[in-house]
């Protein structure tokens, strides 16, 4: 009773995230925020070095409770402050939000899985913890290369018996390329839009 009232209240707080986040894109679209990639970054910038904290608290937030594809967040935030600090942004909030979700499930254990994922994605990966050193291995491929659900997998490393250094690590060398392919590779899809629309 206790797990399907979790499963729930993360439901609706994702559709919640969800909303919420349509509703701010339609504010920026009527007051013309989104009519270039310019105008966006002014309007960030005037919030200083709080906007750079908000977004990298979101991205650290959207690992622990996902709210919205990683991948969208990171093109978010090429967009809102530029490649470098945008890519850098993303960087800090996501690695820690990793830390977080391998911290909780290391409190919690294996309930906290079923709790915020499906039992057919728990299946899917918890073979690979059959094994100590294999599971290190496949972990750290799969953080390297954006061909999992990284969110999940970092909770199931903080079920097995991986330590916090170790886990740290792979997440701050792994992280840098698949971050960085999906922030270049969603704002190539991103500038293509408006000519495939136009066309």
């Amino acid at each position: 009773m206790k797990q399907k009232t979790m499963q729930t209240a993360v439901r609706l707080l994702s559709a919640a995230g969800l909303v919420l986040s349509l509703v701010l894109c339609l504010y920026g679209w009527r007051a013309g925020i989104f009519s270039s990639q310019d105008r966006l970054q002014s309007c960030i910038a005037g919030f200083g070095i709080a906007g750079a904290a908000i977004f990298i608290a979101f991205q650290a937030v959207q690992v622990v409770v996902p709210v919205l594809p990683g991948g969208l967040g990171c093109l978010a935030g090429v967009l809102l402050f530029g490649a470098w600090k945008g890519f850098l942004c993303s960087y800090i909030g996501i690695c820690a939000g990793s830390v977080m979700a391998f911290l909780v499930a290391k409190y919690w254990g294996k309930p906290v899985l079923r709790c915020l994922f499906s039992e057919k994605l728990i299946e899917k990966y918890e073979k690979w913890t059959s094994e100590k050193d294999r599971f290190a291995k496949m972990f750290a491929l799969a953080i390297f290369l954006p061909v999992a659900p990284d969110d999940f997998l970092c909770y199931l490393a903080g079920t097995t018996e991986m330590t916090l250094p170790r886990f740290t690590a792979i997440i701050l060398l792994g992280k840098p390329l698949a971050i960085a392919l999906y922030s270049m590779g969603l704002m190539a899809v991103f500038t293509r839009i408006p000519a495939l629309m136009g066309g």
